[in-house]
């Protein structure tokens, strides 16, 4: 499955932002989305994943209480809101996807990437 992510932006401390990401395949309702991230000399970190009908979410402990996964399949396309932002969620953001990755939260599990999109956030 190809994945297209876009949202991606400057803010300040405080903002939201509305990452999302399209996926090509029609069977893509059975897969398992996810978001991960990766500053500049960091290893890519599990953000959030969400299952193929939407019963099992997980949330990276840094982004608990402030991001929210969700998907629209009739739209094949998976979102990332993101309220209260910090300085330190600076990274490039990617989405995720694998049939078999439930409960995942390495990145090593999801054989689908999207391009990544850069959400800066400024202090």
């Amino acid at each position: 499955v190809q994945l297209q992510a876009s949202g991606g932006g400057l803010v300040q401390a405080g903002d939201s932002l509305r990452l999302s990401c399209a996926a090509s395949e029609w069977t893509w309702s059975s897969y398992v989305m996810a978001w991960f991230r990766q500053a500049p000399g960091k290893e890519r970190e599990f953000v959030a994943a969400i299952s193929y009908n939407d019963d099992r979410i997980y949330y990276g402990d840094s982004v608990k209480g402030r991001f929210t996964i969700s998907r629209t399949n009739a739209k094949n396309t998976v979102y990332l809101q993101m309220d209260n932002l910090k300085p330190d969620d600076t990274a490039v953001y990617y989405c995720a996807a694998d049939a078999h990755a439930l409960g995942s939260r390495y990145w090593r599990d999801f054989r689908s990437w999207g391009q990544g999109t850069q959400v800066t956030v400024s202090s």
